[in-house]
Protein backbone atom coordinates (compact mmCIF):
# COMPACT_ATOMS: atom_id res chain seq x y z
CA UNK A 1 0.00 0.00 0.00
CA UNK A 2 1.46 3.17 -0.87
CA UNK A 3 1.58 6.59 1.01
CA UNK A 4 -1.63 7.98 -0.57
CA UNK A 5 -3.78 4.61 -0.22
CA UNK A 6 -2.72 4.92 3.91
CA UNK A 7 -3.35 7.87 4.20
CA UNK A 8 -7.06 7.48 2.48
CA UNK A 9 -7.38 4.71 4.72
CA UNK A 10 -6.23 6.91 7.65
CA UNK A 11 -8.85 9.44 6.83
CA UNK A 12 -11.96 6.71 6.82
CA UNK A 13 -10.92 5.26 10.02
CA UNK A 14 -10.37 8.90 11.67
CA UNK A 15 -13.63 10.19 10.36
CA UNK A 16 -15.31 7.11 12.15
CA UNK A 17 -13.34 7.30 15.67
CA UNK A 18 -14.50 10.76 15.92
CA UNK A 19 -18.28 10.49 15.44
CA UNK A 20 -17.68 7.12 17.97
CA UNK A 21 -15.98 9.33 20.38
CA UNK A 22 -18.37 12.39 19.73
CA UNK A 23 -21.41 10.01 20.81
CA UNK A 24 -19.49 7.88 23.99
CA UNK A 25 -18.43 11.22 25.18
CA UNK A 26 -21.78 12.59 25.75
CA UNK A 27 -22.83 8.61 27.36
CA UNK A 28 -19.29 9.31 29.33
CA UNK A 29 -20.15 13.38 30.45
CA UNK A 30 -23.61 12.02 31.55
CA UNK A 31 -21.92 9.74 34.17
CA UNK A 32 -19.72 11.80 35.17
CA UNK A 33 -22.02 14.89 35.76
CA UNK A 34 -23.91 13.00 37.99
CA UNK A 35 -21.38 12.14 40.03
CA UNK A 36 -20.22 15.65 40.75
CA UNK A 37 -23.81 16.53 41.16
CA UNK A 38 -25.38 14.21 43.70
CA UNK A 39 -21.98 13.20 44.93
CA UNK A 40 -21.46 15.47 48.26
CA UNK A 41 -24.93 15.24 48.98
CA UNK A 42 -25.33 11.37 49.44
CA UNK A 43 -21.64 11.35 51.47
CA UNK A 44 -23.23 13.82 53.21
CA UNK A 45 -26.04 11.63 54.32
CA UNK A 46 -23.99 8.57 54.65
CA UNK A 47 -21.48 10.38 56.87
CA UNK A 48 -23.50 12.59 58.53
CA UNK A 49 -21.26 15.69 58.13
CA UNK A 50 -20.22 18.16 55.61
CA UNK A 51 -16.93 18.06 56.12
CA UNK A 52 -16.70 14.42 54.43
CA UNK A 53 -19.20 15.27 51.86
CA UNK A 54 -16.57 17.36 50.11
CA UNK A 55 -13.80 14.41 50.03
CA UNK A 56 -16.33 12.45 47.58
CA UNK A 57 -15.10 14.81 44.86
CA UNK A 58 -11.67 14.93 45.91
CA UNK A 59 -11.46 11.04 45.44
CA UNK A 60 -13.08 11.25 41.95
CA UNK A 61 -10.38 13.65 41.06
CA UNK A 62 -7.59 11.29 42.33
CA UNK A 63 -8.92 8.22 41.29
CA UNK A 64 -9.35 9.87 37.85
CA UNK A 65 -5.57 10.84 38.09
CA UNK A 66 -4.15 7.66 39.21
CA UNK A 67 -6.87 4.96 37.30
CA UNK A 68 -4.61 6.86 34.26
CA UNK A 69 -1.49 4.48 35.10
CA UNK A 70 -3.31 0.97 34.43
CA UNK A 71 -5.08 2.26 31.80
CA UNK A 72 -2.28 3.89 29.63
CA UNK A 73 -0.30 0.32 30.46
CA UNK A 74 -3.43 -1.27 28.50
CA UNK A 75 -3.50 1.50 25.63
CA UNK A 76 0.33 1.28 24.86
CA UNK A 77 0.08 -2.31 24.60
CA UNK A 78 -3.53 -3.28 23.29
CA UNK A 79 -4.84 -0.05 22.14
CA UNK A 80 -7.53 3.14 22.70
CA UNK A 81 -10.01 -0.34 22.51
CA UNK A 82 -8.65 -1.68 25.35
CA UNK A 83 -7.70 1.69 27.42
CA UNK A 84 -11.02 3.02 26.95
CA UNK A 85 -12.86 0.10 27.63
CA UNK A 86 -10.64 -0.24 31.16
CA UNK A 87 -11.19 3.29 32.03
CA UNK A 88 -15.33 3.19 31.52
CA UNK A 89 -15.41 0.00 33.23
CA UNK A 90 -13.86 1.56 36.29
CA UNK A 91 -16.56 3.62 36.38
CA UNK A 92 -19.31 0.95 35.99
CA UNK A 93 -17.50 -0.94 39.20
CA UNK A 94 -17.48 2.91 41.04
CA UNK A 95 -21.26 3.21 40.50
CA UNK A 96 -22.03 -0.28 41.46
CA UNK A 97 -20.04 0.06 44.72
CA UNK A 98 -21.84 3.69 45.74
CA UNK A 99 -25.28 2.04 44.65
CA UNK A 100 -24.68 -1.18 46.86
CA UNK A 101 -22.62 1.33 49.40
CA UNK A 102 -26.02 3.18 49.57
CA UNK A 103 -27.83 0.19 50.56
CA UNK A 104 -25.72 -0.76 53.32
CA UNK A 105 -24.82 2.40 54.49
CA UNK A 106 -21.45 1.85 54.26
CA UNK A 107 -19.23 5.31 53.68
CA UNK A 108 -16.15 3.82 53.27
CA UNK A 109 -17.39 1.59 50.48
CA UNK A 110 -18.82 4.84 48.66
CA UNK A 111 -15.51 6.70 48.84
CA UNK A 112 -13.79 3.46 47.17
CA UNK A 113 -16.57 3.74 44.44
CA UNK A 114 -16.18 7.32 43.98
CA UNK A 115 -12.25 6.44 43.48
CA UNK A 116 -13.30 4.29 41.10
CA UNK A 117 -15.88 6.45 39.25
CA UNK A 118 -12.65 8.20 38.30
CA UNK A 119 -12.76 6.43 35.53
CA UNK A 120 -15.35 8.24 33.79
CA UNK A 121 -13.31 10.87 33.95
CA UNK A 122 -9.91 9.33 32.85
CA UNK A 123 -12.15 7.68 29.72
CA UNK A 124 -13.02 11.48 28.62
CA UNK A 125 -9.76 12.78 28.99
CA UNK A 126 -8.19 9.81 26.91
CA UNK A 127 -10.69 10.08 24.20
CA UNK A 128 -9.00 13.78 22.84
CA UNK A 129 -6.28 12.20 22.38
CA UNK A 130 -7.54 8.64 20.61
CA UNK A 131 -9.18 11.52 18.32
CA UNK A 132 -5.86 12.88 17.22
CA UNK A 133 -4.03 9.47 16.57
CA UNK A 134 -5.17 9.42 12.76
CA UNK A 135 -5.71 13.15 12.04
CA UNK A 136 -3.63 14.96 9.78
CA UNK A 137 -1.31 17.24 11.50
CA UNK A 138 -2.69 20.44 10.00
CA UNK A 139 -6.12 19.27 11.64
CA UNK A 140 -5.22 17.41 15.25
CA UNK A 141 -6.44 20.75 16.96
CA UNK A 142 -9.76 20.75 15.85
CA UNK A 143 -10.19 16.54 16.17
CA UNK A 144 -9.11 16.84 19.53
CA UNK A 145 -11.25 19.67 20.08
CA UNK A 146 -14.26 18.40 18.73
CA UNK A 147 -14.50 15.54 21.18
CA UNK A 148 -13.48 17.63 24.26
CA UNK A 149 -16.90 19.77 22.95
CA UNK A 150 -19.06 16.67 22.73
CA UNK A 151 -18.26 16.55 26.90
CA UNK A 152 -20.58 19.85 27.02
CA UNK A 153 -23.75 17.78 26.24
CA UNK A 154 -23.09 15.58 28.46
CA UNK A 155 -21.75 17.90 31.04
CA UNK A 156 -25.09 20.14 31.22
CA UNK A 157 -27.60 16.86 30.52
CA UNK A 158 -26.32 14.78 33.41
CA UNK A 159 -26.75 17.24 36.51
CA UNK A 160 -30.64 17.63 34.94
CA UNK A 161 -30.78 13.47 34.74
CA UNK A 162 -29.92 13.27 38.05
CA UNK A 163 -33.65 13.75 40.03
CA UNK A 164 -35.61 12.04 37.16
CA UNK A 165 -33.17 9.22 37.56
CA UNK A 166 -33.39 8.94 40.93
CA UNK A 167 -37.39 9.09 41.03
CA UNK A 168 -37.43 6.39 38.55
CA UNK A 169 -35.39 4.63 40.10
CA UNK A 170 -36.75 4.63 43.84
CA UNK A 171 -40.28 4.11 42.25
CA UNK A 172 -39.57 1.07 39.99
CA UNK A 173 -37.07 -0.93 42.55
CA UNK A 174 -37.43 1.06 45.90
CA UNK A 175 -33.95 1.95 46.01
CA UNK A 176 -32.23 4.32 48.37
CA UNK A 177 -31.96 8.04 47.51
CA UNK A 178 -29.54 8.86 45.33
CA UNK A 179 -28.90 5.77 43.70
CA UNK A 180 -30.72 6.31 40.54
CA UNK A 181 -28.27 8.99 39.64
CA UNK A 182 -25.40 6.07 39.78
CA UNK A 183 -27.47 3.31 38.18
CA UNK A 184 -27.70 5.65 35.78
CA UNK A 185 -24.05 6.09 35.60
CA UNK A 186 -23.40 2.96 35.27
CA UNK A 187 -25.62 2.39 32.61
CA UNK A 188 -23.45 5.32 30.54
CA UNK A 189 -20.33 3.64 31.02
CA UNK A 190 -21.22 0.65 30.08
CA UNK A 191 -22.91 1.37 26.68
CA UNK A 192 -20.05 3.90 26.22
CA UNK A 193 -17.82 0.80 26.71
CA UNK A 194 -19.66 -1.78 24.82
CA UNK A 195 -20.08 0.77 21.80
CA UNK A 196 -15.79 1.09 21.91
CA UNK A 197 -14.90 -2.55 22.29
CA UNK A 198 -17.28 -3.20 19.27
CA UNK A 199 -16.54 -0.73 16.79
CA UNK A 200 -13.65 1.13 17.52
CA UNK A 201 -12.10 -1.46 14.73
CA UNK A 202 -9.39 -1.13 13.39
CA UNK A 203 -7.96 0.77 16.62
CA UNK A 204 -7.09 4.09 15.59
CA UNK A 205 -3.49 3.96 17.88
CA UNK A 206 -2.54 0.50 16.18
CA UNK A 207 -3.12 1.80 12.96
CA UNK A 208 -1.27 5.14 13.56
CA UNK A 209 1.81 2.86 14.19
CA UNK A 210 1.81 0.73 11.83
CA UNK A 211 3.14 -3.09 11.07
CA UNK A 212 6.18 -2.79 11.62
CA UNK A 213 6.49 -0.03 14.76
CA UNK A 214 7.66 -3.16 16.62
CA UNK A 215 10.60 -3.17 14.50
CA UNK A 216 11.64 0.29 14.47
CA UNK A 217 10.58 1.49 18.34
CA UNK A 218 9.78 -0.70 20.69
CA UNK A 219 6.71 0.24 22.76
CA UNK A 220 7.69 1.04 25.93
CA UNK A 221 4.33 1.35 28.34
CA UNK A 222 4.07 3.17 31.63
CA UNK A 223 4.35 6.27 33.08
CA UNK A 224 8.33 6.14 33.58
CA UNK A 225 8.67 6.15 29.71
CA UNK A 226 6.34 9.12 29.53
CA UNK A 227 8.79 10.81 31.61
CA UNK A 228 11.91 9.86 29.93
CA UNK A 229 10.37 11.23 26.62
CA UNK A 230 9.08 14.48 28.01
CA UNK A 231 12.56 15.18 30.18
CA UNK A 232 14.40 14.89 26.19
CA UNK A 233 11.61 16.60 24.43
CA UNK A 234 11.11 20.23 25.25
CA UNK A 235 7.49 20.50 23.64
CA UNK A 236 5.86 17.55 25.21
CA UNK A 237 7.19 19.32 28.19
CA UNK A 238 5.70 22.16 27.31
CA UNK A 239 2.47 20.92 26.64
CA UNK A 240 2.24 18.73 29.82
CA UNK A 241 3.10 22.28 32.07
CA UNK A 242 0.32 23.85 29.66
CA UNK A 243 -2.61 21.60 30.84
CA UNK A 244 -1.42 20.81 34.57
CA UNK A 245 -0.90 24.27 35.58
CA UNK A 246 -4.28 25.49 32.99
CA UNK A 247 -6.06 22.49 35.05
CA UNK A 248 -4.68 23.89 39.05
CA UNK A 249 -5.56 27.97 38.03
CA UNK A 250 -9.01 26.45 36.86
CA UNK A 251 -9.91 24.02 39.67
CA UNK A 252 -8.21 26.32 42.28
CA UNK A 253 -10.57 29.14 41.62
CA UNK A 254 -13.72 27.64 40.83
CA UNK A 255 -14.02 25.58 43.57
CA UNK A 256 -14.05 28.44 46.16
CA UNK A 257 -16.12 30.30 44.01
CA UNK A 258 -19.62 28.93 45.51
CA UNK A 259 -18.20 29.44 48.98
CA UNK A 260 -17.39 33.34 47.84
CA UNK A 261 -20.64 33.48 46.43
CA UNK A 262 -22.73 32.22 49.73
CA UNK A 263 -20.43 34.87 52.21
CA UNK A 264 -21.05 37.65 49.90
CA UNK A 265 -24.92 37.39 49.57
CA UNK A 266 -27.20 38.91 52.02
CA UNK A 267 -30.00 36.52 51.10
CA UNK A 268 -29.13 32.92 51.44
CA UNK A 269 -31.99 31.71 49.57
CA UNK A 270 -30.70 33.10 46.22
CA UNK A 271 -27.42 31.93 46.64
CA UNK A 272 -27.67 28.25 44.73
CA UNK A 273 -29.92 30.11 41.55
CA UNK A 274 -26.42 32.87 41.27
CA UNK A 275 -23.98 29.67 41.87
CA UNK A 276 -25.67 27.54 39.16
CA UNK A 277 -25.86 30.73 37.02
CA UNK A 278 -22.31 31.65 37.43
CA UNK A 279 -21.12 27.81 36.91
CA UNK A 280 -23.13 27.23 33.94
CA UNK A 281 -21.30 30.30 32.49
CA UNK A 282 -17.87 28.69 33.32
CA UNK A 283 -18.50 25.41 32.25
CA UNK A 284 -19.87 27.25 28.55
CA UNK A 285 -16.17 28.32 28.55
CA UNK A 286 -14.73 25.74 29.36
CA UNK A 287 -16.37 23.20 26.45
CA UNK A 288 -18.36 25.44 24.03
CA UNK A 289 -15.92 27.15 22.48
CA UNK A 290 -13.17 24.60 22.29
CA UNK A 291 -13.48 23.81 18.55
CA UNK A 292 -12.74 27.95 18.09
CA UNK A 293 -9.58 27.13 20.16
CA UNK A 294 -8.85 23.85 17.92
CA UNK A 295 -9.33 25.31 14.50
CA UNK A 296 -6.27 28.18 16.35
CA UNK A 297 -4.67 25.73 17.74
CA UNK A 298 -4.12 24.24 13.29
CA UNK A 299 -3.88 27.71 12.13
CA UNK A 300 -1.61 29.26 14.68
CA UNK A 301 0.05 27.02 16.33
CA UNK A 302 0.14 25.63 19.42
CA UNK A 303 1.70 28.56 21.29
CA UNK A 304 0.07 31.44 20.35
CA UNK A 305 -3.09 29.13 21.94
CA UNK A 306 -1.41 28.48 25.12
CA UNK A 307 -0.09 32.52 25.40
CA UNK A 308 -3.75 33.61 24.70
CA UNK A 309 -5.05 30.51 27.47
CA UNK A 310 -2.36 32.06 29.74
CA UNK A 311 -3.25 35.69 29.21
CA UNK A 312 -7.29 34.76 29.90
CA UNK A 313 -6.33 32.70 33.40
CA UNK A 314 -4.33 36.19 34.52
CA UNK A 315 -7.35 37.96 33.19
CA UNK A 316 -9.76 35.90 34.75
CA UNK A 317 -8.38 35.90 38.34
CA UNK A 318 -8.00 39.61 38.22
CA UNK A 319 -11.85 39.93 37.10
CA UNK A 320 -13.05 37.34 39.75
CA UNK A 321 -10.36 38.63 42.36
CA UNK A 322 -11.78 42.25 42.16
CA UNK A 323 -15.39 41.52 42.00
CA UNK A 324 -16.35 41.56 45.79
CA UNK A 325 -20.40 41.08 45.74
CA UNK A 326 -20.65 42.61 42.26
CA UNK A 327 -21.80 38.86 40.33
CA UNK A 328 -21.63 39.94 36.76
CA UNK A 329 -17.81 41.04 37.45
CA UNK A 330 -17.60 37.56 39.05
CA UNK A 331 -19.69 35.98 36.30
CA UNK A 332 -17.05 37.34 33.46
CA UNK A 333 -14.24 36.33 35.44
CA UNK A 334 -15.62 32.83 35.50
CA UNK A 335 -16.09 33.22 31.96
CA UNK A 336 -12.73 34.30 31.17
CA UNK A 337 -11.41 31.32 33.43
CA UNK A 338 -13.19 29.19 31.16
CA UNK A 339 -11.93 30.00 28.02
CA UNK A 340 -8.17 30.25 29.39
CA UNK A 341 -9.10 26.45 30.42
CA UNK A 342 -9.81 25.22 27.13
CA UNK A 343 -7.03 27.39 25.51
CA UNK A 344 -4.17 25.48 27.33
CA UNK A 345 -6.18 22.17 27.63
CA UNK A 346 -6.83 21.62 24.13
CA UNK A 347 -3.27 23.24 22.58
CA UNK A 348 -1.42 21.73 24.94
CA UNK A 349 -2.64 18.43 24.62
CA UNK A 350 -1.96 19.42 20.41
CA UNK A 351 1.24 20.10 21.34
CA UNK A 352 2.68 17.05 23.08
CA UNK A 353 0.69 14.75 20.65
CA UNK A 354 2.38 16.51 17.65
CA UNK A 355 5.50 16.48 19.27
CA UNK A 356 5.56 12.77 20.16
CA UNK A 357 5.72 9.72 17.82
CA UNK A 358 2.24 7.15 17.83
CA UNK A 359 4.85 4.51 19.71
CA UNK A 360 5.59 7.39 22.76
CA UNK A 361 2.47 9.37 22.69
CA UNK A 362 0.54 6.96 24.69
CA UNK A 363 2.85 7.06 27.77
CA UNK A 364 3.46 10.89 27.63
CA UNK A 365 -0.26 11.47 27.55
CA UNK A 366 -0.44 9.31 30.00
CA UNK A 367 1.67 11.05 32.45
CA UNK A 368 0.10 14.49 31.11
CA UNK A 369 -3.72 13.87 32.42
CA UNK A 370 -1.97 12.01 35.81
CA UNK A 371 0.30 15.51 36.17
CA UNK A 372 -3.09 17.22 35.51
CA UNK A 373 -5.56 15.53 37.74
CA UNK A 374 -3.09 15.54 40.37
CA UNK A 375 -2.68 19.08 39.97
CA UNK A 376 -6.35 19.70 40.58
CA UNK A 377 -6.72 17.38 43.69
CA UNK A 378 -3.77 19.67 45.02
CA UNK A 379 -5.77 22.73 44.06
CA UNK A 380 -9.02 21.83 45.02
CA UNK A 381 -7.43 20.66 48.36
CA UNK A 382 -5.60 24.03 48.83
CA UNK A 383 -7.74 26.14 48.14
CA UNK A 384 -9.81 25.93 50.85
CA UNK A 385 -7.18 26.08 53.35
CA UNK A 386 -7.00 29.28 51.45
CA UNK A 387 -9.93 30.74 51.80
CA UNK A 388 -10.13 29.59 55.67
CA UNK A 389 -6.72 31.90 56.85
CA UNK A 390 -7.28 34.56 54.30
CA UNK A 391 -9.79 35.64 51.38
CA UNK A 392 -10.89 34.76 47.79
CA UNK A 393 -8.85 37.66 46.47
CA UNK A 394 -5.69 35.97 48.10
CA UNK A 395 -6.68 32.67 46.18
CA UNK A 396 -7.06 34.53 42.85
CA UNK A 397 -3.78 35.53 43.51
CA UNK A 398 -1.88 32.62 44.37
CA UNK A 399 -3.82 31.16 41.40
CA UNK A 400 -2.44 33.58 38.93
CA UNK A 401 0.95 33.06 40.34
CA UNK A 402 0.80 29.39 39.62
CA UNK A 403 0.56 29.90 36.11
CA UNK A 404 3.95 31.64 35.57
CA UNK A 405 6.18 28.40 35.27
CA UNK A 406 3.90 27.95 32.06
CA UNK A 407 4.74 31.53 30.44
CA UNK A 408 8.60 30.66 31.58
CA UNK A 409 8.52 27.46 29.54
CA UNK A 410 7.26 28.76 26.53
CA UNK A 411 9.64 31.56 26.37
CA UNK A 412 12.46 29.19 27.14
CA UNK A 413 11.59 26.69 24.50
CA UNK A 414 10.61 28.95 21.25
CA UNK A 415 11.67 26.52 19.02
CA UNK A 416 9.57 23.59 18.46
CA UNK A 417 10.87 20.20 16.97
CA UNK A 418 9.81 18.90 13.37
CA UNK A 419 6.70 17.57 14.01
CA UNK A 420 5.97 13.70 14.90
CA UNK A 421 2.86 12.25 12.83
Amino acid sequence: MDITDTRATHDRVQTRTVRLLFGTQILGGVGVAIGIAVGALLLEDLTGTTALAGLGQSSAVVGGALLAIPIIAVTTRYGRRGGLALAYGCGVAGAVAIVTALWLRNPPLAFAGMFLLGGGTAANLQARYAAADLARPERRGRQLAIVVWATTIGAVAGPSLAPFADTLAGNLFDTPRYAGPFIASAIGFAAAAVILWVFLRPDPLLLARGPVVEEQAPVKPGIRAGLAVARANPDARTGITAVALGHLVMVAVMAMTPIHIKHGTPDPDTVTTIVGVILSLHIAGMYALSPVAGYATDRFGPRPVIFTGVALLLAACATAGTSGSNHTQLAAGLLLLGLGWSCTMVAGSAMLTNATTPADRPAVQGLSDLTMGLAGAAAGAASGFIIDIADYPTLTVIAAVAIIPATVQLLRHRSAPKEAT
